[in-house]
């Protein structure tokens, strides 16, 4: 088991340490306190990636709109040219 570089033996000692300093009956109760804070942590987080998401997701759409009119008539002038150049081509 491996949290965060953390193994084992390092929690073992974390969490005797925790016994000392805070005491068998509270050290739930900052279990509980963590347990909250990390959920709240990790829903913000998601929030905040699919916002991200959004927006990019929303100026990748801006962007192959405002690219598509400028591509059109190149590609449009493009094929008459080679057409014009094909109908005068000398047999």
């Amino acid at each position: 088991m491996n949290v965060f570089g953390i193994g084992l033996p390092e929690l073992a000692v974390i969490a005797a340490i925790g016994l000392l300093v805070f005491g068998p009956k509270r050290l739930p109760e900052l279990g509980k306190t963590l347990g909250r804070t990390l959920k709240g942590f990790q829903s913000a987080s998601s929030e905040f990636e699919q916002e991200f998401r959004k927006a990019i997701n929303t100026v990748d759409a801006a962007v192959a709109d405002a690219s598509l009119p400028a591509e059109a008539p190149a590609a449009a002038a493009g094929a008459e040219s080679t057409d014009t150049l094909a109908d005068q081509a000398p047999d």
